[in-house]
């Protein structure tokens, strides 16, 4: 089935910028794909590459288009504070920016610097953890996909005052820009440390829902997406992901 998601944003957003952002693949690749008569809005093939995509609107990428994604490799990274997952402003560093040699963990040699890995959902600048950046759109569709099913952990450290009501609140209470959250698995861990299990990945989801209730995050990591964990991967190291792995992520 062809890979398909409905645009959510505020405003119009040129296709090959929302791909990019959303880790489906890069601006390049989105670019391509519409060069190749592989992209859709709303059933009509996308000619222009400089088309904007309208809120509410659905894309879709041929099955062609996904084959062609699912070439590229894909990275397991533990991205520390200050890094950026996609695109950068000029002013940040890009986690890219760790891909080297000497940071490798297990078998496998350093992408080259031009090659396209974009991120497969956001990580914060201000969060740390695990970060998938990969070329395999099939690997995309199965983590940020429309029908993805694949819960996302994080451990939470809050300040403010934590009580049964907020932690309910967390749980099934939350409307962010006019819509309701799904239930979220929300747990107290010690007095000020919470876990967060999502299914799925709003803008800056956590925090804002914190801030709902009074509670300030001080520190975000992400330990595991689906059945992938961080495990003991040293943080700002990365490695390839296990043919293992990406089958039992893409199921």
């Amino acid at each position: 089935m062809a890979f398909s998601r409905l645009y959510d944003g505020p405003e119009p957003s040129r296709i090959n910028k929302w791909l990019g952002q959303s880790g489906v693949c890069s601006r390049r690749e989105a670019d391509a794909l519409i060069a190749d008569g592989l992209v859709s809005i709303d059933g009509e093939v996308v000619t222009d590459a400089g088309r904007k995509i309208e809120p509410g609107q659905t894309l879709t990428l041929s099955d062609r288009a996904e084959t062609a994604l699912a070439a590229g490799i894909t990275i397991v990274m533990h991205k520390p504070l200050g890094y950026v997952s996609g695109q950068p402003e000029p002013d940040k560093v890009p986690a890219v920016r760790l891909l080297t040699e000497a940071n490798r963990i297990g078998p496998g040699t350093a992408p080259a610097a031009d090659a396209s890995l974009p991120p497969i959902g956001r990580l914060d600048e201000d969060s740390r953890g695990l970060l998938l950046l990969s070329a395999d759109g099939v690997v995309a569709k199965a983590v940020i996909g429309p029908d993805s099913d694949l819960d996302k952990e994080y451990l939470v450290r809050v300040v403010g005052d934590v009580t049964e009501k907020k932690l309910k609140i967390l749980r099934h209470g939350i409307m962010l820009d006019g819509r309701q959250l799904r239930p979220a698995y929300v747990s107290r861990m010690e007095s000020f440390r919470l876990k967060f299990i999502l299914r799925e990945g709003r803008n800056r989801q956590i925090r804002r829902m914190c801030a709902m209730v009074d509670l300030e995050v001080v520190d975000l990591i992400r330990v595991r997406i689906g059945p992938l964990k961080l495990d003991n991967l040293p943080e700002g190291h990365w490695r390839m992901l296990t043919a293992e792995e990406r089958v039992a992520l893409v199921g």
